[in-house]
């Protein structure tokens, strides 16, 4: 049985040695190992596949090898379970249901849920459940409420915002806290509110891109996953920016939920520890 170890705790001498030795009491076979130190804050992080049949006597014993406050956790093959949020725009959206009907990564997509019908048939196309909680005549707050109700009957281990165009409160964040994984073009903070690609265009900008990121109560300030670039020139108009702008954030964003599905991300702070 193939098994991913994740451990995080207060660095200390001999860390790795005690999590490998501790493997190796238990008959488990190491094939890859990732880890690494945060020098300034002091913290440890390991990513480690393995084979084998693990015993209960495993985790209570590698807790009780590492530092206090030490989180460790074993993932099986299940697949990592997530909730959609979506607006209107479809390019996220589609690359991840996509993603899902030709088996491109360990996802199960439970639930599309949106503010406007505009993407039902789409979801509905690749047999995915969709919700439909509109935001009219409600608070940010009760429409977040109503949202959260749709999504807490899944359970999932991620809710990914693909295009979805609403601040989240801070209740909502709080409710899900680093779980919310969010995608935006990477000219925030310096192009904001309606149409930044034809702002990016006034400006005569040379590079575009994107930033999926975990959420946080700061408007699109969390922990950042990753993000990608490309080129752009003076011929380019501003709706082929946009149209590049799409094709880019597409791919980051599906790319962020797989390192999240594979358990290679760790909040550190306000910045993550991502093992590719």
């Amino acid at each position: 049985m193939s098994i991913v170890l994740t451990t995080q705790c207060r660095d200390d001498v001999g860390l790795i040695a005690k999590v490998t030795g501790l493997c190796y009491e238990h008959n488990l076979n190491i094939v890859r190992n990732n880890e690494f130190v945060d020098k300034a804050g002091e913290r440890f992080f390991m990513r480690t596949e393995l084979t084998g049949e693990v015993g209960e006597q495993f985790l209570p014993q590698l807790r009780s090898a590492l530092p206090d406050g030490a989180q460790v956790h074993l993932h099986g093959n299940e697949k990592t379970k997530v909730v959609l949020l979506a607006t209107k725009e479809a390019h996220c959206l589609g690359g991840m249901l996509l993603k899902q009907y030709e088996n491109a990564f360990n996802v199960e997509i439970q639930a599309v849920v949106a503010n406007y019908d505009t993407l039902k048939p789409l979801v509905e196309g690749f047999g995915v459940p969709f919700h439909l909680v509109s935001h009219q005549r409600l608070t940010r707050e009760q429409h977040d409420d109503a949202m959260a109700q749709v999504i807490e009957q899944y359970q999932p281990d991620f809710i990914g915002l693909a295009k979805y165009m609403r601040v989240l409160s801070p209740q909502f964040v709080a409710r899900f806290s680093n779980q919310i994984i969010n995608i935006h073009h990477s000219f925030l903070p310096a192009f904001i509110g309606a149409k930044p690609y034809h702002q990016a265009f006034e400006r005569g900008v040379k590079i575009i891109g994107a930033t999926a990121h975990f959420v946080n109560d700061e408007l699109d300030e969390g922990p950042i996953i990753m993000q990608d670039v490309t080129q752009v020139s003076h011929a380019d108009s501003a709706e082929a920016m946009a149209k590049m702008g799409r094709d880019i954030e597409k791919v980051v964003f599906c790319k962020a939920i797989q390192l999240a599905a594979e358990h290679k991300l760790f909040i550190n702070g306000n910045k993550t520890v991502v093992f590719a």
